[in-house]
């Protein structure tokens, strides 16, 4: 085998897939935590639906509690009785365990 040859199988076994590698980076540098917590906060219309998210006026994640206010009692009373549920589907949406609990004001 010549240099060539052997430089390039080199390389080869270096390569992995792009989503490993930024996985890796974020480990890395710490910042997978702060990167799940930014998708779950991204991911609470999509679960959540429009109607829910035009009435949401802050969204806060503190010590794996998601900080919840909106402007609708009624509204903060309803999605009270479900927030177990709607931990479960955040969490899946983003892909981690990023919050054990919800808090509504």
């Amino acid at each position: 085998m010549n240099r060539e040859a052997v430089e390039i199988m080199a390389k080869r076994t270096n390569d992995r897939p792009i989503k490993a590698a930024i996985d890796e980076m974020l480990n890395q540098f710490h910042l997978k935590e702060k990167m799940n917590k930014v998708q779950l906060i991204q991911s609470w219309e999509k679960v959540m639906g429009p109607a829910v998210a035009h009435r949401t006026t802050e969204l806060m994640i503190i010590d794996k509690k998601l900080f919840v206010s909106l402007s609708s009692a009624s509204l903060r009373q309803e999605l009270f009785q479900d927030r177990d549920k709607i931990t479960q589907l955040l969490n899946t949406e983003a892909g981690a365990v990023v919050i054990d609990e919800i808090v509504f004001r």
